[in-house]
């Protein structure tokens, strides 16, 4: 899925949550996965950059950014 797309399907489900605040939890996620935290998915991590793995596990779930998860989910 392209970035774009994996952006805008976070922020249909997630409406609390702008842009912004998405390009931050990416950028911390990315810290995470640069400084040897395990990738949630079942990637090559040495081919797939690491924002863009950190925005497929958002996307995908496996990385909650805390205060703007859905409770009801």
């Amino acid at each position: 899925m392209k970035t774009e797309e994996l952006t805008a399907k976070i922020l249909n489900e997630n409406p609390n949550m702008d842009r912004y605040q998405l390009a931050i939890a990416v950028a911390a996620r990315c810290d995470e996965l640069e400084n040897g935290a395990q990738s949630k998915l079942s990637v090559n991590t040495h081919i797939v950059k690491s924002a863009d793995l950190a925005l497929m596990e958002i996307a995908e779930g496996l990385v909650v950014v805390k205060g703007f998860s859905d409770i009801e989910k």
